[in-house]
């Protein structure tokens, strides 16, 4: 058949579809994050850059794919933004605000900011200090890492319609208020990045361990968080964006190690070592060295350190228990949280026995601070199991079981169900 005059051959178009579909997954937060820039409002960008992607599937089948996708993708939902602005107007009397984009999304030539990242631009806007923190991670994972509504109330125990509110009243103070779209001035900018750096690492965790869904990890959240990482320490290199840096890579670096072929989880002290990345275990260990040698180095460098342990250790039988107890000890009194009081008990019953552990892990469920923590029920569970509390582990694995929305964890729970009853 002879292709449509003006149309690309049948495999060319399927072709054509084929790289819209894959430049979309892998381009569509940073093409939406330069069309918030260039418009100036959340929503607008979001519909422009839809716009552009429909237009791609429509255009490029027929004529070829551009040499710049994200570019041609870009100035497509301008254009089209601009277009739909100006058709408004003739109904609502938003002449003015069409002028105003118009001339926003005219400009041209070098950007002012320090950075050339708009991705990074945008982070800093969904992390201004006039928006709650709850609003701050709901926008960022939102906006930047394009996770649904849905995808993020699940990460946090949150009903669904609620926390669509949540990002809907922060789009709104953002344009009310006039945040700026830009990354803060040198004098204004060590005080705004303990947030960033706060939800740059909540982002990462959703990558590195997701919090409901069929897989332990999300590698497209967890290198975002990287990136951000990597342009933080570039931007502003304190020992915390160093340590949070660190602290990333070096989880990172056990990726490949951490499911089985069959994406079933694999604890640390059971996992292949020779596995593990080792180019990024040497540039996470560098970073805190870095942070440490700066005597400011804070919770993220001191989580990195004890990361660092992990990685020097050869064999699982060749941690070095105590010296994790003791950055543990330093961490709770700079994060004096209930979480990292859990996982210091839990390296306390590694370097002191199970039973010096399920005494601290007993103390910390009992106040109520972890009661709906899957983590802190299946760390009881496995001290209780090691112990031979059958009954006492069965309870509490149970318990962590049905806490848990990720598939490969209730599994694990499972199994370890199983083998108490066998």
């Amino acid at each position: 058949m002879n292709a449509r005059p003006g149309s690309l051959p049948p495999t060319a178009e399927a072709a054509a579809r084929a790289a819209a579909e894959t430049v979309y997954r892998a381009e569509s937060r940073r093409v939406f994050a330069t069309l918030v820039r260039l418009l100036g409002d959340f929503d607008l960008a979001e519909e422009a850059l839809h716009d552009a992607f429909r237009a791609a599937l429509e255009q490029w089948p027929r004529d070829g794919v551009p040499a710049n996708p994200r570019a041609w993708l870009v100035s497509a939902g301008r254009f089209k933004a601009i277009d739909g602005i100006r058709r408004r107007a003739r109904f609502d009397s938003l002449e003015d605000r069409a002028d105003e984009v118009e001339a926003i999304a005219g400009e041209d030539g070098p950007e002012r900011e320090t950075i050339e990242d708009d991705r990074l631009r945008l982070v800093f806007t969904c992390c201004h200090p006039a928006l709650a923190p709850d609003a701050q991670v709901a926008l960022t994972l939102r906006e930047i890492c394009g996770l649904t509504t849905e995808e993020i109330a699940a990460a946090f125990l949150t009903a669904a319609p609620t926390l669509a509110q949540r990002i809907v009243r922060a789009k709104a103070k953002i344009r009310d208020a006039r945040i700026p779209y830009q990354v803060p001035g040198p004098d204004e900018l060590p005080a705004r990045l303990d947030s960033v750096l706060r939800v740059v690492y909540l982002v990462f965790n959703e990558g590195y361990s997701a919090s409901s869904g069929d897989s332990v990890t999300r590698v497209d959240l967890s290198g975002e968080a990287i990136r951000l990482g990597r342009l933080l320490v570039a931007l502003l290199p304190e020992p915390e964006a160093q340590g949070l840096l660190a602290l990333m890579l070096l989880h990172e670096s056990r990726r490949a190690a951490r499911t089985a072929p069959n994406g079933d989880l694999i604890l640390l002290d059971e996992q292949d070592r020779a596995a593990w990345n080792r180019d990024l275990i040497a540039e996470g260990t560098a970073l805190v060295e870095r942070a440490l040698a700066s005597r400011r180095c804070g919770p993220y460098a001191l989580q990195a350190a004890i990361a660092a342990v992990h990685a020097a250790a050869a064999r699982a039988a060749d941690t070095d228990w105590a010296q994790i107890v003791a950055l543990y000890d330093l961490l709770l009194r700079a994060d004096p949280s209930p979480v990292v009081a859990l996982n210091r008990a839990v390296a306390v019953a590694m370097r002191d026995g199970p039973a010096a552990g399920l005494a601290l892990v007993d103390a910390i469920l009992g106040r109520g601070d972890l009661e709906d923590y899957r983590l802190a029920h299946a760390a009881r569970a496995d001290l209780c199991r090691r112990l031979g509390r059958t009954a006492e582990a069965r309870a509490a694995y149970q318990r962590a079981l049905a806490l848990t929305r990720q598939a490969p964890e209730r599994r694990f729970l499972d199994r370890r169900l199983r083998e108490l009853g066998e």
